[in-house]
């Protein structure tokens, strides 16, 4: 017998009747005999509004209460979604986090999962029930409720489905599958057959909403067999799986961006050992991630230190980095808002030359000055004015002719 694990998001149990039309699906994969474990996220914007709600009283909301509150939009779910099951002669029994149990670690509203107990999901599935399990959510130690912040219900999914060895974990959203990158913006976006966790995770990291980035990192060390698909639409989807020999020909997979980069720069620090360590740990110490960062020493021996960061943590940064300014008796603090970054991914750059000034070239020709370059073994990020992303994607797409079918 078959274990699925399936995971709908906020779109696909938006409304009670698009429960129902998931609680259809559902039956109609038991009755080919198949044991299914589903993972359902809140109703489409019931997030949104539980967080409105709490900062109209509390502007900087108490993190532990706030995962009190936006956990029951998941409850609600399960509940809606048990019943439908029922409604259509399906047995099924809904379960939150909790009493699943999701053990988890106590960083509230960003929690990591440490442990699945699987026995009660086990002795549901061998008496023929769909377990219904509450995405995004789990309980420390302690019992205190918490959440695995944005898009956690698709780690919820693939990590039921590492803890019980299930055949295939099922991704279904609003869209049917990985595209080489946003149709929004590139409207000759292809959609891919397969992936590897390697680009995937790349192409998550760096800003691909399609699925949560620790899902991803979830299902490649565990080696859960991975397939986004569509709740709408009827197709294969895209297969998230290990690299193979013949997915070696395609130079690049996809190209994946980020709107959501602020860049920040000191400028005149002296420069002398462990002057990057005194600019970073404060930046750490605030819980704040920096993604890319450049270093370029004067002659005067001093240094321009630059590293980007998220949009939402630029105000708090340059705080802290003006504070570092005067200690240091650098120069000053400049910041910029609005960048992007765009990135080109594909492990056949591995055994490929030319792919850099391939991308590079592209972007001159289009007059886009490129601002700051990372790279690794699978991808070149570059950041350009927020004026250039829609451009810089299309240009790209096209010089990498990713609409076309390899």
């Amino acid at each position: 017998m078959t274990l699925y694990v399936y995971k709908f998001g906020g779109t696909s149990v938006g409304s009670v009747e698009r429960i129902k039309a998931v609680a259809e699906k559902v039956k109609s994969a038991q009755d080919e005999g198949n044991q299914l474990v589903v993972v359902v996220s809140a109703m489409s914007g019931e997030t949104n509004r539980l967080i409105a709600l709490a900062k109209d009283i509390q502007q900087q909301p108490t993190d532990r209460e706030l995962d009190v509150l936006i956990s029951t939009g998941e409850q609600v779910t399960v509940a809606l979604l048990s019943m439908a099951l029922h409604q259509v002669g399906c047995e099924a029994c809904s379960y939150t986090g909790g009493q699943v149990k999701i053990l988890t670690d106590s960083s509230h509203t960003k929690a990591r999962i440490l442990h699945i107990e699987d026995q009660r999901m086990r002795s549901d599935l061998a008496k023929g029930k769909v377990v219904v399990v509450a995405g995004f959510q789990g309980v420390d130690e302690q019992g205190n409720i918490t959440t695995l912040g944005r898009g956690g219900s698709d780690t919820t999914a693939v990590a039921l489905a590492a803890a019980l060895k299930a055949d295939e974990c099922h991704i279904y959203t609003d869209v049917d599958g990985v595209y080489t990158t946003d149709p929004r913006v590139e409207p000759k976006a292809r959609r891919l057959d397969k992936i590897t966790f390697e680009e995937m995770l790349e192409m998550a990291s760096l800003g691909s909403k399609v699925l949560q980035i620790r899902s991803v990192e979830f299902a490649g060390k565990y080696n859960v067999p991975l397939r986004v698909l569509s709740s709408f639409a009827e197709g294969q989807g895209t297969l998230i799986t290990y690299e193979e020999s013949e997915m070696e020909s395609a130079l690049i997979s996809g190209i994946a961006f980020n709107r959501d980069e602020a860049k920040l720069t000191i400028n005149g620090v002296p420069d002398r050992p462990g002057i990057a360590s005194k600019i970073l740990t404060p930046i750490a110490d605030a819980n704040i991630e920096v993604d890319m960062i450049i270093q370029n020493i004067a002659d005067d021996a001093t240094t321009d230190f630059t590293f980007t960061v998220n949009r939402n943590d630029y105000l708090r940064a340059k705080k802290l980095l003006d504070t570092t300014c005067a200690e240091l008796g650098a120069k000053k603090v400049s910041g910029d808002e609005g960048i992007v970054k765009v990135s080109i991914v594909g492990v056949g750059m591995r055994s490929h030359a030319g792919i850099a000034s391939t991308m590079f070239q592209a972007l001159a020709a289009e007059g886009i000055n490129i601002k700051m370059i990372s790279t690794s073994e699978i991808k070149i990020s570059v950041v350009v004015d927020e004026k250039y992303l829609e451009l810089a994607v299309r240009t790209l797409h096209s010089a990498f002719n990713l609409d076309q079918a390899k």
